[in-house]
């Protein structure tokens, strides 16, 4: 599927760079999967093409709903910071809008988050509608160990998720926090067992929400 759905796309999906699309024509889910083994981490490149393929799931029929979730049991370690040495100065200004794909997008955005889920990651799955995760998984925003804080917009919409001093211990401390504290926290709308209960739970919410209208 995902060659025939890069190919009807144009020429910016017909190469993807670390990503895979899927698209459950039954269950009307648009899948995208962070693909890059072991740990699935997102290029320069690929942040364009994630807002591009948001785009063009938002305009598909065929979707009602978008999952972003990382290949083989893993969201993602991050980005890939080597990559912003081959940058033009002017493309840096591109990050946050890439980024915000899915808050953009008029059809609702699932981030399935397992096992890691740090740095550009993180700051794509905040600005989703649902953040699901497994029990395991650890959510960070590690910038700062580099002397940078969330560039694209993910220290903002954390703060406004769980409040100044929560945002802090994040943004400034760059702690890794286990899935159930970030669920106390109100940053995850649920948290599930394992990667098998994170199939089901995709699913049931998009049946719940392809049930309601647009």
């Amino acid at each position: 599927m995902t060659n025939k759905y890069a190919a009807r796309r144009g020429a910016d999906l017909e190469k993807l760079d670390g990503l895979r699309v899927e698209v459950d024509e039954a269950k009307r889910i648009g899948y995208l999967y962070l693909d890059r083994p072991p740990l699935n981490i997102v290029s320069y490149t690929a942040r364009t093409q994630i807002r591009a393929i948001i785009e063009e799931m938002d305009r598909d029929p065929a979707i009602g709903v978008v999952v972003i979730r990382g290949a083989n049991g893993v969201y993602t370690s991050g980005g890939d910071i080597r990559g912003f040495f081959d940058v033009p100065r002017d493309g840096m200004s591109n990050l946050a809008w890439n980024i915000a794909a899915p808050e953009r997008c008029t059809k609702p955005v699932i981030a399935a988050l397992e096992k890691y889920a740090f740095g550009i990651g993180c700051e794509l799955a905040l600005a989703c509608d649902f953040r699901l995760a497994t029990k395991e998984t650890l959510i960070a925003l590690p910038e700062i160990t580099i002397g940078q804080i969330p560039g694209s917009g993910g220290s903002q919409r954390v703060l406004r998720m769980v409040g100044v001093t929560r945002a802090k211990d994040m943004v400034l401390m760059g702690r890794r926090i286990p899935a159930p504290e970030a669920h106390a926290w109100g940053l995850l709308t649920g948290v599930v067992e394992d990667s098998a209960a994170m199939d089901k739970e995709i699913e049931s919410y998009a049946a719940k929400l392809n049930a309601l209208s647009p």
